[in-house]
């Protein structure tokens, strides 16, 4: 058995996947003595984190939840 309900591990995992999103978008913001190309790079690492939570949350997501569920 699962250490962690099916139905919370999507969860769990797109909140998490949110937060990584969250500073690839804004964490620049706070570095504005890098250079664009420095911090684009460092964006784009931040988000493939964040695409390794969320791919996954919505896949097994999609076994308990309706894509309409998993988008809100």
């Amino acid at each position: 058995m699962p250490a962690i309900s099916p139905s919370l591990l999507p969860i769990l995992m797109l909140f998490a996947s949110n937060v990584f999103m969250t500073f690839a978008w804004y964490g620049h913001l706070e570095f504005k003595d890098h250079s664009l190309p420095i911090v684009i790079l460092v964006s784009w690492g931040i988000a493939f984190f964040e695409y390794w939570l969320a791919v996954p949350a919505n896949r097994w997501g999609s076994e308990v939840y309706s894509a309409a569920q998993l988008k809100t």
